[in-house]
């Protein structure tokens, strides 16, 4: 499965209505819904905000809705471009400002599913989506003496979302893919003379 890394998004015109379709991660169900609320305030303006998601590791959790397009003429498109992608953790929310012009049932599903499938493109394009790696946390406290040494060893790993506080004694926190987490505990041990532990 891949995951989406960043947002993106497309904007396209369908006989004077605007689309914009986001593609944007979120690992829960309760976040989509909270990314969905805070579109719609984003586009008070607009006529309709519809959305799509897949969430889970084997993208097993996912929903979609018309907001008020004729039924399954928007959100349904929507949702079967997603689970075509092979991707997961992510919302697709497809934002149209009327133009004056009825695009029929069939213009819809089209205008829908076609700001999908561009965005995903795009997604593909700029590298937004890899295959997702389990990660995780790591955290650990060291002297300022031996952080030099430790750092180095960074170099060798994936690490990600890393934080560094120095304090009293340097504070490090991050996440590290699951097959690098035994071997970055006995490097970090090593260097230290065990005196670091994760």
């Amino acid at each position: 499965m891949k995951i989406l890394t960043k947002q993106v998004q497309t904007e396209s015109v369908i006989k004077g209505s605007r689309f914009l379709a986001e593609a944007i991660p979120c690992q829960k169900q309760e976040d989509a819904r909270l990314i969905l609320k805070a579109q719609k305030e984003k586009y008070s303006d607009s006529t309709h905000v519809v959305h799509a998601f897949i969430v889970g590791k084997s993208g097993e959790l996912m929903g979609m809705s018309d907001d008020g397009e004729p039924g399954g003429t928007a959100g349904r498109p929507v949702l079967d471009v997603l689970k075509g992608s092979g991707a997961t953790d992510f919302i697709v929310t497809v934002t149209r400002w009327f133009g004056g012009t009825l695009l029929g049932t069939g213009g819809l599903v089209k205008a829908y599913g076609g700001s999908a499938k561009e965005l995903l493109q795009k997604c593909q394009e700029e590298g937004a989506l890899e295959e997702y790696v389990p990660k995780k946390d790591f955290s650990f406290e060291c002297d300022y003496a031996i952080y030099k040494n430790v750092k180095h060893a960074f170099e060798d790993f994936s690490l990600d979302s890393l934080e560094e506080n120095f304090l009293d004694k340097v504070f490090v926190s991050g996440k590290i893919p699951e097959s690098q987490y035994d071997a970055f505990c006995e490097r970090v041990k090593n260097i230290s003379n065990g005196r670091i532990t994760l």
